[in-house]
């Protein structure tokens, strides 16, 4: 189940790395703030799936 989970986790911090560079070429957003977003979308993500596994793990 946990090997599962990373699997899946580290498959969806790609997918929406992916997504976030897209966003920041399509909107030109300046190197200097790409760090943040990037950041503070990651954090998100990571506390998301990190719900979700402690969700799964008591039900």
């Amino acid at each position: 189940m946990i090997s599962f989970f990373l699997i899946f986790a580290i498959i969806i911090l790609y997918i929406f790395n992916n997504l976030t560079n897209s966003l920041c070429v399509l909107r030109e957003i300046p190197e200097e703030r790409q760090s943040k977003v990037f950041r503070t979308i990651n954090t998100l993500i990571t506390i998301l799936l990190f719900s979700t596994y402690i969700e799964i793990l008591y039900t």
